[in-house]
């Protein structure tokens, strides 16, 4: 009787196992076809998952390089005398616009004129020396070594005359070019030396502004490129320039390239000294694809996107560039009629069948953007 117990024992263990080797196949083979089905190989029938799909837009990007920098005065000097003197008049009025030739400070200039009309008094007398020399030579009445002399006396004078005349302007200090003086330093009836400073004088429309990026972007920039900049002082405005001079050494304290632009100050809100947050647009795209950012599926240091045609789901290789207000520009690997997949890749495969989710495979409108820093 055990020996029988013993078989019915074994022949039991048996059928469980055959049971569970049979589950086990049926669900490796069910498995198998729902795979194959996914990636429409057909076989055992799957339902396909649901993404949501955005068609790529066209629009503009700008890149930039973002730097600091600090205004600068178009023209800046502190307005000195070239010779002493007592200071007779102030003609401006500070904080005020000047034009140029505008006179600023009158010195005295008395001993000056003085020293002019004697000067005049000497050549009008050499003047008529050399006239009767002359004469005489003519009649050979004299040698011409006189006339000669007297010559040189005539033209000793000119230049004496010329000398006093020139010291007799300096006493009339005028604005070498347009601008804003400032605050002056001097009071009518002070004594000036030669040298001393008197007053600043700036301009200030246009302005200009220095800064520095770094010397990988060289090749990238260029005069008359156009930057856009913005002041604390004025917040959420921003200011249109133009570079027009690249300093053609590199800074080799910060490796860096020093570039100077103009920036239009019609209305002279800025000044000199302020810091400054400068765009600089090195390159424009009128017509970039760009996908939203929710397309993007990175891996390593690279980027796909899923892209959708047909029914079906293509894993596709795609180089960046700038991203803005939540837009990728797509520079490689996009056509631009190209449909991706914005949400759901977490359950996709390359090639395999999906169901798009309604209303999303309408053409969106054009979205410019702009692209921040490189």
């Amino acid at each position: 009787m055990p020996g029988e117990g013993d078989r019915a024992v074994k022949q039991w263990l048996s059928a469980i196992l055959v049971l569970v080797v049979g589950a086990a196949a049926l669900y490796w083979y069910v498995y198998e076809q729902s795979s194959g089905s996914a990636q429409g190989q057909g076989g055992w029938p799957a339902s396909a998952p649901t993404v949501e799909v955005t068609p790529v837009s066209v629009g503009s990007v700008v890149r930039t390089v973002e730097a600091v920098g600090t205004l600068r005065a178009n023209e800046s000097i502190t307005v000195r005398p070239e010779i002493a003197g007592r200071v007779v008049t102030i003609h401006f009025t500070e904080g005020q616009p000047v034009a140029q030739g505008d006179r600023l400070i009158s010195l005295d200039d008395a001993i000056h004129q003085a020293e002019v009309l004697e000067k005049q008094a000497d050549r009008r007398i050499s003047e008529l020396a050399f006239d009767r020399a002359d004469k005489l030579v003519a009649k050979r009445a004299a040698p011409v070594e006189e006339r000669d002399r007297a010559l040189a006396e005539l033209q000793s004078n000119d230049a004496a005359v010329q000398f006093a005349s020139a010291k007799l302007d300096k006493t009339r200090i005028v604005a070498p070019f347009a601008g804003i003086v400032g605050l002056r330093h001097v009071s009518a009836g002070d004594f000036v030396s030669a040298g001393q400073a008197l007053v600043s004088l700036v301009a200030i429309h246009p302005l200009k502004v220095d800064f520095k990026v770094g010397e990988v972007f060289l090749p990238q920039v260029a005069q008359g490129q156009q930057i856009e900049v913005s002041v604390d002082a004025y917040p959420g405005q921003t200011f249109a320039g133009e570079v027009f001079a690249i300093e053609p050494q590199i800074d080799v304290s910060g490796r860096a390239v020093v570039i100077r632009a103009l920036l239009p100050n019609d209305e002279l809100q800025l000044r000199p000294g302020l810091f400054s947050r400068i765009d600089l647009i090195v390159d424009a795209a009128a017509e970039a694809i760009l996908v939203p950012e929710d397309a993007i599926v990175p891996r390593g240091d690279q980027h796909f996107v899923y892209r959708y045609e047909d029914g079906r789901v293509f894993f596709t290789a795609v180089r960046i560039g700038k991203r803005a207000e939540s837009m990728v520009e797509v520079q490689e690997g996009l056509a631009s009629d190209a449909v991706v997949v914005t949400a759901g890749q977490i359950k996709l495969r390359d090639g395999i069948a999906v169901t798009a989710a309604a209303g999303n495979t309408e053409t969106v409108s054009t979205l410019p953007a702009r692209g921040p820093s490189t």
